[in-house]
């Protein structure tokens, strides 16, 4: 399948499981809920999950990132550099791979990875 195709589908699997998340952990209000689960979604935040994710990945997962990561794209990032928006279409790919290929356990696992934070990201 085609790599942008996947992120497409990861991007909404990985919003819907943020949203879930922050949803069930939560008494907010949806407007509370939103800002959260947006800074979550950014392409900054998951350049940033992806980057500590690296180590673990399987070679095949490895592939499906990279081949996203470097295919064309006809949107650009919009408050992210293109290569925090490569790395994110990337995750996106990974997630939506997983997914489509029904590895339910280590979805969960890449998507609830908890990233250390630091200071300030580059990408």
């Amino acid at each position: 399948m085609n790599p942008v195709v996947l992120a497409f589908v990861g991007d909404a699997v990985y919003t819907l499981f943020v949203r879930t998340t922050a949803a069930t952990q939560s008494d907010g209000k949806a407007n509370a809920l939103n800002k959260k689960s947006a800074s979550e979604v950014s392409a900054v935040s998951q350049a940033k999950k992806i980057d500590a994710l690296l180590t673990i990945l399987t070679e095949e997962e490895l592939g499906v990132f990279k081949r996203a990561r470097n295919a064309k794209k006809t949107t650009r990032a919009k408050h992210a550099s293109v290569s925090q928006y490569n790395k994110s279409t990337g995750f996106e790919a990974l997630v939506g791979y997983l997914y489509l290929t029904g590895q339910e356990e280590r979805l969960k696992q890449i998507v609830s990875f908890e990233v250390q934070e630091e200071e300030e990201y580059e990408g």
